[in-house]
């Protein structure tokens, strides 16, 4: 399978390359950035998104950032450094792999501090082509431990995007979708629409739909109906943070597929990577939610849908509760209530 890559680094012209989703499904574009505004204008305006691809992001993202630092001193290019890490960090606030890609790359720079600045700089971008590598190899992991809980001709529904574009590889909701195309599955997918911003729709169906594999899309209204026709056997979903309890921040939306899921007695999984555990974030009350521009609602679909005079709630990501979620699917297994006890022990 042809693996699209969002976020890369043009070395030969110190550049990043981004895939910009924001034009997707009608126009496949890639654009070149290299300046620390216009990569925060990237993640922050969505031209890059899904968690694990925006970690790559940052790391290539924090490196262009202070390459070209003219400072001598290991101290003054630390500040350099940690003026353009919260810089970054702002962008957005619920994904937790922007921060943990960033804390990651001020580690190594701390463990380098006795190498000259030029040194250091090497490091920096040899972390962040090693944070690209093992986002490659999650995916594929991910993609085998998720396909272990399947079966061929089943009904799957996923919700907003969280695939080899949101990654960069497999993806992780997904990935066994992917693999189960490349053993013969012959899955039959959902996608939620995934209102506001259409991610389901836009994205996630582009992508199945170009590796062949049979999607129908719904809008985020009919996940009801098909569930109750007994059209969905599973149900996976992404994830930008899970709470040490097991409560997981994911688009807005996905609590409700959750709570229907359990309704019908479906599976509900959540697939993510180990980063996007927090286990600093004790449960999904702990998560701050980013609150978008209203625009994206009553103006989504490129003409106005609803009367600009009156108020407009856009919280970009809703928390499910950990009592809703069957599973937790990482790289490194698949993790079972009780969540607190299990994924504590993950991180032993």
């Amino acid at each position: 399978m042809n693996i699209i890559v969002p976020a890369r680094l043009n070395e030969a012209k110190d550049t990043m390359i981004l895939l910009d989703q924001t034009l997707l499904p009608v126009e496949k574009k890639f654009i070149e950035v290299s300046k620390l505004e216009d990569i925060w204008e990237a993640i922050k305006k969505l031209r890059v998104r899904g968690a694990p691809a925006i970690g790559v992001a940052a790391g290539f993202g924090i490196y262009l950032g202070v390459k070209d630092s003219k400072a001598d001193r290991f101290q003054d290019f630390y500040e350099e450094f940690m003026v353009a890490k919260e810089y970054l960090a702002s962008s957005r606030p619920t994904a937790v792999n922007l921060f943990w890609a960033l804390d990651r790359i001020e580690s190594r720079l701390i463990r380098e501090k006795e190498k000259r600045i030029e040194e250091i700089k090497k490091c920096l971008l040899e972390e962040s082509e090693e944070i690209l590598r093992q986002d490659q190899d999650m995916c594929r992991a991910i993609s085998e431990y998720g396909l272990s809980l399947l079966k061929p001709e089943m009904g799957l529904l996923t919700h907003c995007n969280a695939g080899g574009i949101a990654t960069s590889g497999y993806g992780t909701a997904l990935g066994p979708m992917y693999l189960g195309h490349e053993k013969g599955y012959n899955f039959k997918v959902y996608a939620d629409e995934t209102r506001p911003l259409l991610q389901g729709s836009r994205l996630t169906a582009w992508e199945l739909n170009e590796a062949g594999i049979d999607v129908t899309v719904i809008c985020d209204n009919m996940a009801s109906v098909v569930m109750k026709e007994g059209r969905i056997d599973a149900i996976l979903v992404g994830c930008d943070r899970v709470a040490a309890n097991g409560d997981a921040a994911n688009k807005i939306g996905t609590s409700g597929v959750a709570i229907l899921a359990k309704e019908y007695n479906i599976p509900f999984y959540v697939l993510g990577p180990t980063s996007t555990i927090d286990m600093n974030t004790k449960t999904g009350d702990d998560i701050e939610i980013e609150q978008r521009d209203s625009k994206e609602i009553y103006n989504g679909f490129g003409r106005q849908t609803a009367p600009t005079e009156v108020k407009f709630y856009n919280p970009a990501f809703d928390v499910t509760d950990h009592k809703y979620i069957t599973a937790i699917i990482t790289e490194k297994g698949i993790i079972k209530p009780p969540f607190t006890e299990n994924l504590a022990k993950l991180f032993e």
